[in-house]
């Protein structure tokens, strides 16, 4: 979460209102975990009980992580090595691995794409209302 987080704020954007999409894992029942969350203004995303499509942002990123990185990399030899083979595979996942379901392109480049778009977009309304 803070490597996210520090990740956005660096490249100067606003994670106020940043949603945190996760399946009810145990992270949600540590106060700290919690705490942190608020503090950075991120809202939880959590799907509800029972409900498999409430929240298939997470459970889809879940199954490509166990299936891309667990069953093809590991085992590891201890804490250290798997903490750098997580870092690696999210980078690689964010800025590297092509995404079917946004056009074949890194989810860094989709997003990027759709703030260029809303940036366009408010560009002509702000400059009428400064010709006025």
């Amino acid at each position: 979460l803070d490597m996210g987080l520090w990740t956005r704020q660096r490249d100067g954007q606003d994670v106020t209102g940043l949603r945190h999409h996760s399946d009810r894992g145990v992270q949600y029942v540590a106060v700290r975990y919690t705490q942190r969350l608020g503090e950075a203004g991120a809202v939880a995303s959590v799907g509800s009980t029972g409900d498999s499509y409430d929240n298939a942002l997470a459970e889809a990123f879940n199954s490509l992580f166990k299936a891309e990185l667990v069953r093809n990399r590991g085992p590891w030899k201890n804490i250290d090595e798997l903490e750098i083979a997580i870092a690696e595979y999210v980078d690689w996942f964010n800025h590297k691995r092509l995404h079917g379901e946004i056009g074949l392109v890194p989810p860094v480049e989709f997003e990027q794409a759709y703030y260029d778009q809303q940036h366009t977009v408010a560009a002509p309304a702000e400059t009428a209302l400064l010709s006025l």
